[in-house]
């Protein structure tokens, strides 16, 4: 940039002098330096606190912070431009300090300034409300993008599949991976092409390796296999892409880490019941049996693995219930939790969630030795010790 300034502009110069020009980018490239270092050490304290406070598995998406790359660039392109410009001060002893690098320099330097305060402010991300408030916020994106609101026409359609023969199965083969995203649209065109039918089976967030089948062609076995792999997204990392369940494994693991001995911290978990309450709410109100799939033409094309209802129920609830059962807080509060569930959806969803209730009500009869006790832990709270609530469960 100081080579362009100075073919463009050779004769513009500013009215600072050399040396104060030296010692402004000097100063400039100096401190970038030390605020690269800070973001380092911020990005790091980062993923270490929500590594050991949360879970192992929120490190991805707290490194990637749409704030801190962006900051990284802004301060080493500061000081890699401080850097360059300081050498076209006094160039060939011409006692000129090239104006608009001085101006760039400036600019950069507010920028810099401006990014090091949104680091600060990205602090409050660590925040365990808005962790949770972030892996909720995700988990409903998920499940507008994946799932349809329920409708009284749906059809359920068993699960077996009988349309002609099995003609080819796709393995995988090379190092453990995870399962991201399926590409539908392309499965569903391949199998329009081929006029076959495709099962999966694997499903978001499962785990592959090596020789583990990946999915089955039905009726024709000259389906390009490399087409077939193309539509099954493999990464490293478990991402929200398609699986609803992986923001349910985040709320769930937060809540059991808050209620371990260790830590002691049933609000916490309480705080995790609110997200995961949000999430099933709008999950019951979904067609989740979606996993058979037909062209335009009406032809069956494509057998996915959908979890059902109780899937969620038992991912979102059991292992919180089996940890907190001690806890009057989290009693309290799932006990609202299921009341408000089975109040407000469909009734075709009553009978899984009227069994999660006697679930609970056996979890207390054996946590609680008293009669007081048991009462105090079956009455509904939102709060889980605030504003009590007339329970059928309690009475």
């Amino acid at each position: 940039m100081p080579r362009v300034w100075n073919v463009i502009f050779p004769h513009s110069s500013s009215t600072i002098s050399v040396e104060a020009a030296i010692a402004i980018y000097s100063s400039v490239a100096s401190g970038m330096m030390a605020l690269t270092g800070i973001v380092f050490s911020f990005t790091f304290l980062m993923v270490q606190f929500s590594a050991n406070a949360y879970s192992p598995r929120l490190v991805l998406w707290i490194a990637r912070d749409p704030v801190v790359s962006p900051a990284l660039g802004v301060f080493i392109a500061t000081f890699l431009y401080a850097v360059s410009a300081l050498a076209w001060v006094d160039r060939l002893g011409s006692q000129r300090v090239p104006f608009h690098s001085i101006v760039l320099v400036v600019a950069l330097l507010l920028t810099s300034v401006l990014m090091f305060i949104c680091l600060i402010q990205r602090l409050a991300i660590l925040q365990v409300g808005q962790i949770l408030v972030f892996i909720g916020h995700k988990g409903r994106k998920v499940i507008r993008s994946v799932y349809n609101p329920m409708s009284q026409n749906s059809i359920n359609e068993p699960g077996i599949v009988k349309d002609g023969p099995q003609s080819k199965t796709i393995i995988h083969r090379g190092n453990p991976r995870v399962v991201q995203s399926l590409n539908n649209r392309s499965l569903i065109e391949l199998a329009r092409e081929n006029d076959c039918l495709i099962e999966m089976l694997v499903a978001p967030g499962d785990a592959v390796f090596d020789s583990t089948p990946l999915l089955r062609v039905h009726g024709s076995a000259f389906v390009p296999e490399d087409r077939l792999h193309n539509a099954i997204l493999l990464g490293d990392e478990r991402t929200f892409e398609q699986d609803p369940k992986y923001a349910l494994r985040l709320l769930v693991d937060i809540a059991i880490r808050a209620l371990s001995p260790a830590v002691n911290d049933p609000t916490t978990a309480v705080e995790a019941l609110n997200q995961i309450q949000d999430l099933l709410s709008r999950l019951g109100r979904c067609q989740l049996d979606m996993g058979r799939v037909r062209d335009e033409k009406g032809q069956l094309r494509l057998v996915l693995i959908c979890p059902t209802w109780e899937d969620f129920l038992r991912l979102a609830l059991d292992e919180i219930r089996f940890y907190g059962s001690s806890s009057l807080q989290v009693m309290r509060r799932m006990t609202a939790l299921l009341r408000e569930l089975g109040s407000q959806l469909p009734l075709d969803r009553r009978p899984a969630i009227n069994e999660w209730q006697a679930r609970l009500k056996t979890t207390i009869e054996r946590a609680f030795r008293t009669v007081h006790d048991k009462v105090e832990a079956s009455t509904e709270d939102r709060q889980g010790m605030g504003a009590t609530r007339p329970s059928t469960m309690a009475s």
